[in-house]
């Protein structure tokens, strides 16, 4: 059933109304995961859009995660590692933002905002930082509406090569 949307004065799509976004966060094990989980026995609140995935380094966030994560109906993705230079494993951090950088080209290509992907760096004890990046974030998705990726229904098959006679 299509979702119901409006727009806004100057015409643009706005979000449908009570679209909630679902965002995939990619946590690193020893900083932000940390720090999310200290939110929580803090009892402090933020949206209960996201779903954390623990990694044991941001270094190991594939590139491949956050396609899936996209093609399989998340409105957002979001990494969070150490800061640069507290990385456990010494250059982790470094790795990601290179593929975040490249990342984030390719998903243009793709016609995905820059909105729906971010990198932050988190430590331990930034509990507070957590709730308002998991907030801020929810809140430009939100506002962005729904992604909608347009699959083709059928993937071109090459032609294969022609064989010559000899």
């Amino acid at each position: 059933m299509p979702e119901a949307t409006h727009t806004t004065e100057g015409g643009a799509r706005a979000a449908p109304e009570g679209f909630e976004p679902r965002i995939v966060a990619f946590f690193c094990n020893w900083c932000t995961y940390i720090a999310a989980d200290l939110a929580g026995t803090s009892r402090m609140k933020y949206a209960p859009n996201v779903r954390v995935i623990r990694t044991m380094c941001s270094g190991r966030v594939d590139p491949q995660f956050v396609l899936e994560a996209f093609a399989r109906g998340a409105d957002g993705v979001l990494i969070g590692g150490c800061h640069p230079g507290d990385c456990h494993y010494q250059e982790g951090n470094y790795k990601t933002l290179r593929r975040y950088t490249l990342l984030r080209q390719v998903l243009a290509t793709l016609g995905i905002e820059p909105q729906r992907f971010r990198l932050e760096w988190i430590s331990a004890s930034e509990a507070e930082r957590v709730r308002a990046v998991v907030n801020e974030m929810v809140e430009q998705v939100r506002a962005l509406g729904p992604l909608r990726l347009e699959v083709p229904q059928e993937v071109p098959v090459p032609r294969q090569r022609e064989e010559v006679a000899a």
